[in-house]
This record gives structure tokens, C-alpha cells and sequence, in this order.
């Protein structure tokens, strides 16, 4: 019974996406050039850290982070000027590519982005 127990166990970490580490990528900016963006995750078991790095240089907390297999979700707060801004972030690993959409809470568009592992 402990073996067949280890082996599910096993073989559903085999399917959770390896997120853990540092990932960059760039995503559209309002002007139409690209901004780099950077993220460090911490994968455990479903359940998903880290920070995103700011438009200041400063580290800002993700929350609800989600991993569901290959599947990530998270959301990051941003505060501009005392007004909280909420942006929802969901995607899927493919391969190694994390690729992700990001929606401004209450926004009509979401913004695309290919996210790669550093130094990988």
C-alpha cells in the first residue's frame, strides 16, 4: 500500500509544472514598445509565491498563486499614488515557455506574454 501511495505521489509531481526559479519575458507597454518583466517563483504542490518585479525596480508580492498541473494562476496589487490596482495573471507551461495572459481587473483586453526560465 506505502508503494502504490509513493508512486501516485510520484507520478503527480511529474505532471506539476517546474516553476520555481526566476522568469523573464517583455510585454507590450502603453506606448507600443516592449518592457521587460521579471518574476521569481516558489512552486509547492498546488500552491504558488514569489514577487514580481515593479515598474520602480521594487519586489511586489504575488498572491493567490495556483499551479494545477501545467496550469498557473496568480494575481499581483499594484499601488499607484494611494488608488490599488489589481492585475490577474493565468496561463499555461508549454515546454519551456510559460505563457501567460494578464488582465487589469475590470478591463475588457488582456495582454499576452512568453515568459523563459533564466538561465535555461
Amino acid at each position: 500500500m506505502r508503494l502504490v501511495f509513493l508512486t501516485l505521489v510520484l507520478a503527480l509531481s511529474a505532471f506539476s509544472a517546474d516553476l520555481t526559479g526566476k522568469w523573464k519575458g517583455s510585454m507590450p507597454g502603453r506606448d507600443g514598445n516592449a518592457r521587460e518583466i521579471s518574476f521569481n517563483f516558489k512552486a509547492d504542490g498546488a500552491k504558488l509565491t514569489g514577487t514580481m518585479m515593479g515598474p520602480m525596480g521594487n519586489e511586489i508580492e504575488i498572491s493567490d498563486g495556483k499551479v494545477d498541473g501545467q496550469d498557473v494562476s496568480f494575481k499581483v496589487v499594484l499601488e499607484f499614488n494611494g488608488n490599488a490596482m489589481s492585475l490577474n495573471y493565468a496561463g499555461k507551461l508549454e515546454g519551456e515557455d510559460l505563457k501567460l495572459k494578464m488582465q487589469r481587473e475590470g478591463a475588457p483586453r488582456a495582454m499576452e506574454m512568453i515568459l523563459k526560465k533564466a538561465g535555461s
